[in-house]
């Protein structure tokens, strides 16, 4: 269980006093898609365009706490901070034209959907769950679209969906079809126990469901008061907004993470830990390698 939580703000990343054992809910505040047309591929909080349903997964209980912690499943990349980022596996695809998550994927000229066709072979050669490749991809093509100068990957975004929340799967979570985790993922709460920094309720218990501590949400573990900068006014659990949300925030001052500044510094104030950049590294390195023999038409 982790043993620290920190809000994610890019304002102040001297905040940010996360130490190497605080991994599973971490406070935040796609890939390649190939052929000329890319798809935006999200779904809508609730079903009538809201924020939140009335469902278990969307309202959580305050004890509704995970605690297996992905990231010690994974080994640190023996790689100091500065060394140039990971490798990209992208082909250049039409950018996304909207951000606004839509109910179902759209359809390609007749075809398959190609991110959807991609997200099924980097699956087999990932590990990742093909419903959350979607999600990174459409993230990737999203930035790119609006955000051209920041060069986020997939894969790192990809990296950073495991360590926090095992692509969606965290404490044993089922990711949907509809992009939604078959439970809630909710970190500790953030109330000032050993190891813990106390960080008071921001949202009423509205996506924590906890009114009396925030605590870190979703499967890129945001805290509620950085989901409301950078959410967009969608549901955290929501695989889609959530690595969309992700992007943005990595991508904040024009940030280009394509560089080896840019990229560790991106990755350090999601979470200031050295051990956890390197796993996220290690991670996004691996799968963008994998990824590369996949050719799709």
């Amino acid at each position: 269980m982790d043993t620290e939580q920190i809000e994610h703000d890019p304002a102040d990343v001297s905040t940010e006093d996360d130490t190497a054992d605080a991994r599973s809910a971490r406070r935040r505040i796609a890939p390649a898609v190939l052929g000329r047309l890319a798809v935006v591929v999200a779904v809508l909080a609730a079903a009538a365009g809201g924020i939140w349903s009335t469902s278990a997964v969307t309202r959580p209980g305050p004890t509704a706490t995970t605690t297996e912690i992905p990231d010690l499943d994974n080994a640190a990349a023996q790689v100091e901070p500065g060394t140039a980022a990971p490798v990209n596996a992208t082909v250049e695809g039409t950018p996304v034209a909207q951000t606004r998550p839509q109910a179902q994927p759209q359809q390609s000229g007749g075809g398959a959907d190609l991110l959807s066709k991609w997200a099924d072979q980097v699956a087999d050669v990932t590990g990742i769950p093909a419903r959350a490749l979607v999600a990174y991809g459409n993230a990737e093509l999203e930035i790119r679209a609006t955000q051209p100068k920041c060069r986020i990957s997939w894969a790192t975004l990809a990296g950073i969906g495991r360590v926090e929340s095992n692509h969606g799967q965290y404490g044993g979570a089922v990711l949907q079809a509809n992009g939604l985790p078959s439970k809630a993922i909710v970190g500790v709460p953030l109330d000032g126990s050993p190891g813990v920094r106390a960080i008071g309720d921001s949202d009423g218990g509205r996506f924590d469901g906890d009114p009396a501590y925030d605590r870190a949400v979703g499967p890129m573990q945001f805290l509620p008061s950085t989901w409301a900068r950078y959410g967009g006014g969608y549901n955290p659990q929501q695989i889609d907004a959530a690595a969309l949300a992700a992007a943005k925030y990595l991508c904040t001052g024009g940030r280009d993470m394509a560089t080896a500044s840019g990229w560790w510094a991106g990755i350090l104030s999601y979470n200031n830990s050295v051990d956890y950049a390197q796993k996220v590294f290690g991670l996004a390195d691996a799968y963008a390698k994998a990824a590369q023999v996949v050719k799709v038409s």
